[in-house]
């Protein structure tokens, strides 16, 4: 059986260092070209669902950098970190870049599924519309015909991080189950509880839906789905974690 052990901890190793860079410069750099009205990157870059005549094949590695808010940019990359650094520290650099992009990818292909299975209907509907629609002629389609208020991610885009870091936190708990976590820095969890009832929210509100409920749910099940499948395949466990 392989082990996998850290040559030495570092608080802020290389691959979370440029996710972090990277991730504060295109939110900087959305938030400026939005505001001098130059380009709306969340249109060319966020994740649009393959059915959206807005959807280019390069949002689907995009998005993962994409963030709608500061709020959003601040909580992620904070996870990020939190999680991310033990994870990259314990797989080594190359390894742990490729576990954090399958998850982002992984997360944001069930989220289309699910999508496509709940609004088939409503897809078809919009779809069969001009498919040279622009990013303002298809928003305001949404926006004015109550017809497709199921199919409104097409859309609107996909964007965040959030399904490659569920796939961090189901990582942590899964191959550091005892260790604690202090919710709000005060209350004390068992990492493997914390991601049991995080999943089971996440499941929850998936399921639950709601027309002004703007979060891909699914798409963070999805991260931690694709989290497990790759460490089963590189049969990494807590058994062979030695910290």
């Amino acid at each position: 059986m392989n082990e996998y052990r850290p040559g030495g901890f570092q608080i802020l190793p290389p691959v979370i260092k440029n996710l972090l860079i990277i991730n504060a410069i295109v939110f900087l750099a959305t938030y400026v070209f939005k505001k001098i009205g130059l380009i709306n990157l969340d249109a060319y870059l966020g994740l649009f669902h393959w059915d959206s005549p807005l959807f280019r094949p390069w949002q689907i590695i995009t998005h993962i950098f994409m963030h709608g808010d500061f709020g959003h940019l601040f909580f992620n990359m904070f996870a990020l970190w939190m999680f991310g650094s033990v994870i990259e520290n314990v797989f080594g650099p190359k390894r742990f870049l490729i576990f954090y992009l399958v998850c982002g990818l992984g997360a944001a292909l069930c989220h289309m599924l699910v999508f496509h299975w709940e609004n088939a209907e409503a897809i078809h509907w919009f779809t069969a519309q001009d498919p040279g629609m622009q990013y303002q002629m298809v928003r305001q389609i949404v926006e004015t015909n109550y017809r497709v208020v199921k199919a409104a991610p097409l859309a609107t885009p996909m964007v965040g991080a959030s399904g490659a870091i569920f796939g961090l936190l189901f990582a942590f708990g899964y191959l550091f189950p005892n260790l604690l976590i202090y919710v709000y820095f005060l209350f004390p969890i068992k990492a493997k509880y914390f991601v049991a009832i995080y999943a089971l929210l996440e499941l929850f509100y998936g399921l639950r839906g709601g027309p002004t409920d703007n979060v891909a749910h699914f798409a963070h099940l999805g991260g931690m789905l694709f989290a497990f499948l790759l460490l089963r395949k590189w049969n990494i466990s807590s058994r062979n974690i030695r910290m």
